[in-house]
C-alpha cells in the first residue's frame, strides 16, 4: 500500500514537472479573437458551518472574484477553480459544499457584495461593461491541516487555449494524446498554522501569474 502511494505521488510530481517545463506560456500579445476578463480577488478566508446544536462543525475556505468584461463582446464563462496543497491534495470548488455555506457568506458580505453569486450558479455568460460585473464566491471544504503551501487555479477567465502532447498517455497508434490547456490564473499562498488550532491559520500571499493549465 505504501509503495503504491509513493509511486502515485512520484508520478504526479513527474507529470507536474513536465507540464511546468514543457507547457507554453500565455501570449504576451493576445492573438486575434483571444480575450481575458478583468479580475480582482480576495485572499482565502475561513468560515465554519454549524448545522445545528448536535451537528459537527465544518470548516470551509473561500475567495471572492469580481469579473468585469471589457472585451467589447459578450463572452462565454465556463470556469473551473481548483485548490491544490503541497501535500498533493487537489480540491475542485464546490465539492461537498452545502448551500447553507453560501447563505452564510451572502449575509457576511452583503454590504460590499449585494449581488454575490456562488460559482456553480453564476451562469455561462458575462455581458459587457462595468454595469454587468459579476461578484462570485468560490468555496472549498477544509484541506489537509499539514499543508504549508497552497495554490488556487482559476480557469474560464480567458478563451486562450493551446494543445500539447501528454507526457505519458498514447493513442492506439503509439502517438502522444493531445492535452488542451487553458489560460489560467494561479494564486500562490503560504500557510502558517498549528494543525490543532485551525482557526488561527495565517495565510500569506506569495503572488499570482497566468499559466497554461
Amino acid at each position: 500500500m505504501m509503495r503504491s502511494l509513493v509511486f502515485g505521488a512520484l508520478t504526479i510530481c513527474a507529470i507536474m514537472t513536465y507540464v511546468s517545463f514543457s507547457a507554453p506560456e500565455p501570449a504576451i500579445v493576445p492573438n486575434p479573437g483571444d480575450w481575458t476578463v478583468d479580475v480582482t480577488f480576495s485572499h482565502p478566508q475561513q468560515i465554519v458551518l454549524q448545522p445545528d446544536a448536535l451537528g459537527t462543525p465544518r470548516r470551509f475556505w473561500y475567495i471572492i472574484l469580481t469579473l468585469v468584461n471589457n472585451t467589447n463582446q459578450d463572452i462565454d464563462f465556463y470556469s473551473q477553480c481548483d485548490l491544490m496543497t503541497d501535500t498533493f491534495e487537489i480540491i475542485p470548488a464546490g465539492r461537498n459544499v452545502s448551500p447553507m455555506v453560501f447563505e452564510l457568506l451572502k449575509t457576511r458580505h452583503k454590504s460590499r457584495y449585494p449581488f454575490l453569486e456562488p460559482l456553480q450558479k453564476a451562469g455561462n455568460k458575462i455581458l459587457q461593461g462595468e454595469d454587468n460585473a459579476k461578484d462570485i464566491v468560490v468555496i472549498w471544504p477544509d484541506f489537509d491541516a499539514q499543508a504549508n503551501n497552497l495554490q488556487v487555479f482559476i480557469s474560464g477567465l480567458s478563451n486562450e487555449t493551446v494543445a500539447i502532447d501528454h507526457p505519458v498517455e498514447k493513442d492506439e497508434m503509439g502517438r502522444p494524446i493531445q492535452v488542451y490547456l487553458r489560460k489560467t490564473l494561479e494564486l500562490n499562498y503560504s500557510l502558517r498554522s498549528d494543525p490543532a488550532v485551525r482557526s488561527d491559520s495565517d495565510i500569506a500571499y506569495k503572488g499570482k501569474r497566468w499559466i497554461m493549465r
